[in-house]
């Protein structure tokens, strides 16, 4: 906030589950991601859209937002509130499961 005197504005976004292709074609490979299905977390049932996380970036930059300093806003459907941890879940995967696990994810990987 000392830097306001200057005329900058210093804030950050705290996204919650925005899927992307790639992340969570290596965080949850194969069946674990019907198995752990994010949306159930999130009391909104649904995922964010990056749409939705340009908009708050778009507003946070804009003037229409030039009271605002110093905060970390978080997105996320409400997840926060709920219990956070996106990947809170991967603690029910047994540890023989973990070798399996990662031979996928080198797959996935290898792939391009």
């Amino acid at each position: 906030v000392e830097w306001a005197k200057y005329g900058i504005r210093l804030n950050a976004i705290a996204p919650g589950p925005f899927p992307t292709k790639g992340a969570w074609d290596r965080l949850l490979p194969g069946e674990l991601k019907d198995e752990f299905d994010i949306k159930k977390k999130v009391p909104l049932k649904r995922v964010g859209e990056h749409q939705e996380l340009a908009n708050l970036a778009a507003y946070l930059m804009s003037d229409f937002s030039a009271y605002i300093n110093g905060e970390v806003i978080t997105i996320d459907g409400g997840e926060w509130l709920q219990g956070a941890g996106a990947f809170n879940m991967l603690e029910k995967i047994p540890s023989e499961m973990w070798d399996m696990l990662e031979m996928m994810i080198r797959a996935k990987k290898n792939e391009k």
